[in-house]
């Protein structure tokens, strides 16, 4: 496991965040916790990475293929792709890894019922058929119903788009809330897709639409009937105190959970620290990423550059 006490100890997270998220990452600038690789204890995997990352086969801008040359070109040396409730699009971003010499992890995210922004984040997944694929196309249906309901739903607030317009937008299986809320930039309605989320797409009023989704256990035993690894992603969207997210925590590692994403954009120096520290008492790993969707959809993020110790997931 990844020393998930050193950044809680380190005075330089502020530096080591600001950099490892910086779009202006020197490829020659490898970091490791704050640390350059040649101080990392002999014996580690340490390699820059991007764990959390999104393409057009759920909401994302870039395809599978172009979001691993932008990676490529960032310097990654391991790029997971982790889309929304898909694995659609991981062969073709494996493909495009061998071609370009950088490794690809077919990922997935899920969103499970039990709170808000409680997502699940699966590496190492297989696309045959399994309890994943079946959770995949179950909540597919989800997202086809639910399109008609968010339509309906923002033409009653007033917002008049096309949902026409939204899944020629969104291209592919998935259609997700970003894809709204760029239609509705698009249109002038707000001015920018955090405002559309704000003000309508993610409210109290907007859950008694949402679809039915899964539970926590759920998603992680499906992600682990495909050969994969669970992590639960981003903390801190869940808004929870600290025992209440303990106990969580301590729940999912009981069914199979094996790392908590750290490292994320947002994370406040507090949050982070206490998420590592969870991490070490629950015996799990520490990943982290930067849940890239592209420009246009979240103009702020971009691909991250990770110092991580990745052996785990790359079973070597």
């Amino acid at each position: 496991m990844a020393d998930a006490g050193f950044i809680a100890r380190s005075a330089d997270w502020k530096m080591f965040l600001k950099d490892a998220f910086a779009p202006n990452l020197a490829k020659d600038r490898k970091l490791c916790y704050g640390r350059s690789t040649n101080n990392v204890e002999k014996g580690k995997y340490i390699m820059i990475v991007d764990l959390h990352t999104h393409s057009t086969a759920s909401d994302g801008q870039y395809t599978p293929s172009e979001l691993v040359r932008l990676a490529k070109d960032r310097g990654l040396e391991v790029l997971a792709l982790t889309d929304h409730d898909t694995v659609g699009g991981l062969e073709e971003a494996a493909q495009a890894g061998d071609a370009l010499g950088l490794r690809v992890l077919r990922g997935i995210e899920l969103s499970a019922r039990e709170y808000r922004s409680l997502h699940v984040l699966g590496y190492g997944v297989s696309t045959a058929p399994s309890a994943l694929t079946r959770l995949c196309a179950e909540m597919k249906d989800g997202r086809d119903q639910r399109k008609y309901r968010i339509i309906d739903f923002l033409h009653e607030k007033g917002v008049d788009i096309s949902l026409a317009e939204v899944e020629e937008l969104a291209g592919g299986d998935v259609i997700g809330r970003p894809h709204f809320a760029q239609i509705m930039v698009r249109r002038g309605w707000v001015e920018s897709s955090r405002e559309a989320f704000d003000r309508y797409l993610d409210t109290d009023e907007y859950q008694s639409i949402e679809r039915k989704k899964p539970d926590a256990r759920a998603c992680i035993e499906a992600i682990c009937s495909a050969g994969g690894h669970a992590a639960l992603a981003h903390p801190y969207q869940m808004r929870l105190e600290d025992g209440p997210l303990e106990e969580l925590v301590k729940a999912l590692a009981g069914w199979g959970l094996e790392a908590i994403e750290c490292l994320y954009p947002r994370h406040t120096a507090e949050q982070q620290a206490f998420y590592l520290r969870l991490a070490k008492k629950y015996g799990l790993h520490v990943t982290g990423g930067s849940d890239f969707h592209g420009e246009r959809v979240k103009p702020d993020v971009v691909l991250a550059a990770l110092g991580l110790d990745v052996d785990w997931l790359l079973g070597e």
